[in-house]
């Protein structure tokens, strides 16, 4: 799957299933609250916090994709081409940080 179908695929999904999209600041507390549900997995899951019960049957994938979802909605509802603001974003970062990484003496 590339971006771009994934962008048709959820504006499919809003078109058949949903009424609209929810406006571009709902969507931002949306995608606020999804992030949240990530963090709260990964500090529990993986950081120094004990997990809860009820905690623990959450599926990180399914989180992760709930944020995923939620910005490919923001993208559409703004006009952004995400799959060519990533590919975009990529080579900068190809250029930028190609050895970046490598010279970090934090990373020894």
């Amino acid at each position: 799957m590339d971006i771009k179908n994934a962008q048709k695929d959820v504006d499919d999904w809003i078109n058949e299933h949903g009424v609209r999209y929810f406006n571009e600041l709902t969507n931002m507390a949306q995608l606020t609250e999804e992030v949240g549900e990530v963090a709260r997995i990964i500090a529990r899951r993986y950081g120094e916090q004990s997990e809860k019960e009820s905690d623990k049957n959450k599926d990180l994938g399914e989180e992760l994709a709930d944020v995923l979802f939620v910005t490919l909605c923001l993208a559409n509802q703004t006009g952004v081409d995400l799959q060519a603001a990533f590919d975009k974003r990529m080579y900068k970062k190809g250029k930028r940080d190609h050895d970046r990484h490598h010279n970090n003496e934090k990373l020894k």
